[in-house]
């Protein structure tokens, strides 16, 4: 077949697509069951993996459905509905505690509310005065799409609560999903019930998701103004007691082997509930102390998901490819024959790294176990060696970049003494055409500028198509040349430029995320943004090299600073910044003036007493004060815990600054 004609089809099969994703997401009136559905992207899938020149922006592996924004608006969530970080066994629930302990900066006693993980769809329930005014989805954990009249129609979920004691504003969470007796009614409708569930609430019309049977299960709040709900388990009593549906299998328990025994009994008996669960998740009780903890960026400190075992099977390595990430990382990655593990069909496995192979001795033609735990990358856990060709050989890892051929070396690791696992590229700005498209795929992500529409794909077509080079061309392209391009058409390039010229207004943290600066994750973006607190000082710092400045920063240390210096160096990320900062609206960051500590600097030295020093940070922070980590003319108070350091204690008195025990600073906060 010649390359017009599979293009030609392909398009034929895009078209078709398009058609059934109108019919089922806009017009909820589906022509064809999910499983012909999944033919056709099968279909696509297979077509684009064999020819390499088949792209579209309309591909599955591009869009997932049909564009939701036509028929829903948007809600911003009053707090964030946050992922849970996973545990696969108990050194993972030993991790999670330990972590909990490390920031009291004590060992306590923990009682832990447990609860099944539905495999459903979150869903999110305002109430004002007993009644139901709004009903989102999670969406991307900070916006959510108002679904309110779709969940009325939920039988589970009350639209009035006379209830004296209950809540006068609160955001009621929990589990949309349908039950497996139900789902049996609709199997050649849906692919599975977390789908059927997914794509009843998304019709545009209640009438279609009335006739689905959805259930809804309540779990926790968000927005509350609690002052008398002291435990997780209290509350979950008072959600039965106001009318929702709670689940029957949530329990209390107090020590790590409790949850490692209740969970390997649970897993037993999961395959006979009447909905799908996909782990147990456990949650620290005290809610007092869950409010201490507070959250991560991405997760709470206070739960965790506790997945349950892994999916695994055997296949063979047909190839060992390369990929190179924005930071220049090499990651090995096993092209396998594609087998189904756990109801996913997997065709790659990740390698992790150069030192893996080598210690598994792993080799293309292998025939080899790959597991699948969760959402976990499918890796290659072993290799069966009595199955090995006798004339097979050892994998050799390029020393030169696949991409633009600079060197590649593993650094050495000064605080380790070890050379790092990962093998890097050196080139550290755009001049490596590999790095470059993984940092504008950063760049557009959801934490970073959030670009609708200009996906991964899309990315990529517009720098083979030498639209893009670097992040500021986004906002200088052509939309007259894009609406000629194959799969665009005249609405898809109005939906790109408006997503585009949305993103332009951003936060200070953000943009400094969105540069993908190796080492400065969300948490040090918002270090170095509270820090500079503008875009016009952030370009300064950059300009004059004062990056040794931020190691005033509590939170920042030699090895980001040695990062933001190395990446500055190259002409090309300065040049982005530069002129990124005269495009886009980057936002101050505005201080807390109402705090008692405002205009105030601390430092801590010596232990502290029940509690971390991230959690007194945290409060200091919260108290409109900033945290500095050397003693110099800036700092104002020096606070002392068991065995302070007795230089930074004379250097404060040198200086004059004002030395405070901890129960004095504590006073300050009352």
């Amino acid at each position: 077949m010649k390359e017009s004609e599979i293009k030609k089809y392909y398009n034929k099969k895009i078209k078709e697509l398009k058609k059934h994703n109108k019919l089922y997401f806009d017009d909820s009136a589906p022509k064809i069951t999910d499983n012909q559905y999944d033919q056709i992207k099968k279909e696509i899938f297979d077509l684009e993996k064999k020819y390499s020149f088949l792209k579209s922006t309309s591909s599955p592996s591009n869009s997932l459905g049909y564009t939701p924004s036509k028929n829903f608006i948007k809600s911003k969530h009053r707090v964030k509905m946050l992922s849970l970080s996973n545990a696969f066994g108990k050194d993972d629930l030993e991790n999670f505690e330990k972590k909990i302990f490390n920031y009291l900066n004590q060992k306590i006693d923990i009682e832990y509310s447990v609860e099944p993980k539905i495999d459903g769809i979150s869903a999110s329930l305002t109430y004002k005065n007993g009644i139901l005014i709004l009903g989102t989805s999670r969406g991307d954990g900070t916006t959510g799409e108002v679904i309110t009249e779709n969940l009325r129609t939920i039988n589970d979920i009350p639209h009035k609560i006379t209830s004296n004691d209950f809540p006068r504003n609160i955001d009621i969470r929990g589990e949309v999903f349908i039950k497996k007796s139900d789902f049996t009614k609709l199997k050649n409708e849906f692919a599975n019930p977390r789908n059927a569930a997914s794509g009843s609430l998304r019709q545009k019309n209640p009438e279609q998701t009335k006739k689905i049977p959805l259930k809804f299960i309540a779990y926790t709040y968000g927005y509350f103004e609690n002052k008398t709900i002291k435990k997780q388990s209290e509350f979950l009593s008072l959600l039965k007691k106001w009318g929702f549906k709670t689940s029957a299998h949530n329990k209390v328990l107090k020590t790590l082997n409790d949850l490692e025994y209740f969970h390997k009994k649970f897993e037993k008996i999961r395959y006979d509930l009447e909905y799908d669960v996909d782990g147990l998740v456990y949650k620290i009780n005290n809610i007092d102390l869950q409010k201490r903890l507070g959250f991560t960026a991405n997760s709470p400190r206070w739960a965790i998901a506790h997945k349950f075992s892994a999916h695994s099977a055997f296949s063979q390595i047909m190839d060992i490819g390369i990929q190179i990430g924005r930071t220049g990382a090499l990651t090995p990655v096993a092209r396998i024959k594609p087998v189904n593990i756990g109801g996913v069909v997997v065709s790659n496995a990740t390698l992790h790294n150069e030192d893996e192979i080598i210690r598994k001795d792993i080799r293309v033609g292998d025939t080899v176990k790959i597991e699948r735990a969760g959402d976990v990358i499918p890796h290659v856990i072993q290799v069966e060696f009595k199955k090995r060709d006798k004339n097979s050989k050892k994998f050799s890892f390029p020393k030169l970049c696949p991409s633009c051929s600079s060197k590649t070396i593993k650094e050495f690791n000064r605080l380790t003494k070890k050379y790092d696992a990962v093998r890097r590229c050196t080139n550290d700005g755009f001049e490596c055409e590999k790095i470059a498209v993984e940092k504008m795929k950063h760049f557009i992500s959801k934490e970073a500028l959030n670009i609708d529409g200009l996906g991964k794909k899309v990315i990529e077509k517009f720098w083979d198509l030498k639209l893009i080079r670097f992040p500021q061309d986004i906002f200088r392209l052509n939309f007259l040349q894009i609406s000629k391009l194959d799969g665009w058409g005249d609405i898809s390039v109005s939906n790109l430029k408006y997503s585009i010229n949305q993103s332009k207004k951003v936060s200070l943290d953000r943009f400094i995320y969105s540069l993908g600066i190796r080492h400065i994750g969300i948490e040090n973006a918002k270090l170095l943004a509270d820090y500079t607190k503008s875009i016009s000082n952030f370009v300064n710092f950059v300009k004059t090299n004062k990056f040794n400045e931020f190691l005033n920063i509590d939170g920042i240390g030699e090895t980001q600073i040695n990062s933001l210096k190395k990446f500055f160096e190259n002409k090309s990320n300065f040049k982005v910044i530069e002129e990124l900062s005269q495009i886009l609206n980057i936002s101050d960051i505005k201080l807390n003036k109402n705090g008692k500590l405002l205009n105030n600097t601390f430092m801590f030295t010596g232990k502290l007493s029940n509690m971390s020093r991230a959690e007194a940070k945290s409060l200091i922070e919260k108290n409109s004060g900033s945290v500095v980590s050397s003693v110099n003319k800036k700092l104002k108070f020096l606070i002392i815990g068991e065995k302070p350091t007795i230089r930074k204690v004379e250097q404060a008195k040198e200086l004059g600054i004002k030395i405070l025990s901890q129960n004095e600073w504590l006073n300050l906060l009352d």
